[in-house]
């Protein structure tokens, strides 16, 4: 299998983080650049890190290049925006819709996405609704190989540190246990498990649409 050049968009979080590190581990991978608002530490050889604003389109397009896979793992908090669901928009759907977008254009093969359980653009929720919204968007754009990551809570170190979340991560994940059936796409999932996943469905090179809940996120990161 030919060498690919990846970019991910997101490095900075903490799948972004998790993909980066597993792609420039991954003889597989020639090349990763990571487009980001600010420079990052990480340094490698096969690393590129571009600074990008993501507002300028012309910016953004010239910076994305040309490459075979991009990872979208971008995303924000309501604390982050203070309940400015514009902005939040702005992060979450306008950005990785760009990505797949001017990716396409640039003759792209693949998109993987992280988007969430319970994605639905019909929610009443405005982060579900916001998700359904996206996917629906990206669908459409019609990549030979498209990969939407539905995890539930993700556990891991996030480099903010988030208290609450902290807390709350601990209590999903011992519940988590008790979710069985059609409850079991709700259970808490590794970092490090999602990013294992979406590195091998870009090796994969299979074409079509495809879905990963819970289940199928574990699945793909044993294969």
């Amino acid at each position: 299998m030919q060498q690919q050049t990846a970019v991910v968009i997101g490095a900075s979080g903490m799948i972004g983080n998790l993909v980066t590190q597993q792609l420039l581990k991954d003889e597989a991978f020639a090349k990763v650049r990571v487009l980001v608002r600010k420079p990052i530490l990480l340094q490698h050889p096969k690393l590129e890190t571009v600074v990008v604003d993501f507002a300028d389109l012309n910016d953004y397009q010239n910076k994305l290049g040309s490459g075979d896979c991009i990872f979208s793992c971008i995303g924000t908090t309501q604390k982050n925006v203070k309940g400015d669901n514009q902005l939040y928009r702005s992060i979450d759907h306008d950005i990785p819709l760009n990505a797949a977008t001017l990716g396409k254009a640039a003759g792209f093969q693949s998109f993987l996405i992280v988007s969430s359980v319970g994605a639905n653009a019909a929610s009443s929720n405005f982060y579900l609704r916001l998700k359904g919204e996206l996917e629906d968007a990206v669908s459409a754009i019609g990549f030979n190989s498209l990969h939407i990551f539905r995890p539930s809570m993700l556990l891991g170190n996030r480099k903010e540190f988030r208290f609450g979340e902290s807390i709350f991560q601990g209590v999903f994940k011992a519940l988590s246990v008790l979710l069985m059936g059609t409850l079991k796409k709700y259970k808490a999932i590794e970092g490090d498990i999602l990013a294992t996943a979406m590195v091998n469905a870009a090796k994969q090179e299979v074409q079509g649409k495809h879905l990963y809940e819970y289940e199928a996120i574990e699945l793909l990161a044993r294969s």
